[in-house]
C-alpha cells in the first residue's frame, strides 16, 4: 500500500506553522506548539490513534493563544485530509468511548467531506468553565476542533458526561477517543474497493 503521509506548511502573520503526518505509523511525536496543554492532548491524539506526528508552531502568543490554537487545527485538517488522497477504501466512519476518572468521552467521526463540529457536548455544565494555568479552556478546545473538523471535513461529535472541573482530566480521554476514533476512520477495509460513498467521491 502506498505510504499515506504528508507534510504541510503555513505561514501567515500571525502564525508559522509545519506539520508532518504518517496515518499508518506507531504512534510516535514530537510536538511544539508553544502551548503545553495543547502538545499534551496531541501526543495522546497521536499515540492512541497509532498517527506518527511532528508538529513545530510559531504563534503570536505575546497576543494571545487564539490564532495559534486555530491555525494548528486548520494544518493538521490539511495533513489528515491530504494524506488520505481519493480515501478509497477507508472505513470512513469510527467511533471510542474513553474513560479517565468519573469522566467518559464518546467520539463519533464520519470522513464524509463535509466538515461539521458544533461543540463539546457536556452533562453535567461546569460551572464555572474549567481552565488551566495559561487560560486554555474548553472555548479553546472547542475552536481548535472546529477549525480541524472543516478543513479536514470530518463531522465530528463529541460527548462527554463528567462532573469533574479539572480541564486536563476532562480533555485527556477527549483526545483519546478522537484519536482511537479516526484510526478506525482511516483504516482501509479490505472489502471495500472503491471510495466509501454511493455518489462515488468524498470531497
Amino acid at each position: 500500500m502506498k505510504k499515506r503521509a504528508a507534510t504541510i506548511k503555513r505561514k501567515t502573520k500571525e502564525t508559522d506553522i509545519t506539520i508532518k503526518l504518517t496515518i499508518d505509523g506507531t504512534g510516535k511525536s514530537k510536538i511544539d506548539t508553544g502551548i503545553g496543554m495543547l502538545d499534551h492532548m496531541l501526543e495522546l491524539f497521536a499515540f492512541h490513534g497509532l498517527f506518527d506526528l511532528e508538529i513545530k508552531a510559531k504563534g503570536d502568543l505575546r497576543v494571545d493563544i487564539h490564532h495559534t490554537n486555530e491555525d494548528i487545527g486548520i494544518v493538521l485538517g490539511e495533513a489528515l485530509k491530504k494524506a488520505l488522497g481519493d480515501k478509497k477504501g477507508i472505513r470512513r466512519f469510527g467511533s471510542a468511548a474513553v474513560p479517565m476518572e468519573d469522566a467518559v468521552a464518546t467520539v463519533a467521526a464520519d470522513i464524509s467531506g463535509r466538515g461539521f463540529f458544533k461543540e463539546i457536548v457536556r452533562e453535567p455544565v461546569l460551572q464555572p468553565e474549567a481552565k488551566d494555568e495559561v487560560g486554555y479552556s474548553f472555548a479553546h478546545a472547542n475552536h481548535f476542533f472546529e477549525a480541524f473538523a472543516k478543513r479536514m471535513g470530518v463531522n465530528l461529535n463529541i460527548n462527554l458526561s463528567s462532573s469533574n472541573p479539572d480541564l486536563h482530566t476532562n480533555l485527556e480521554p477527549v483526545f483519546k477517543a478522537l484519536g482511537r476514533a479516526l484510526d478506525e476512520a482511516t483504516q482501509i477495509d479490505p472489502r471495500r474497493k472503491c471510495i466509501p460513498s454511493t455518489k462515488g467521491v468524498i470531497d
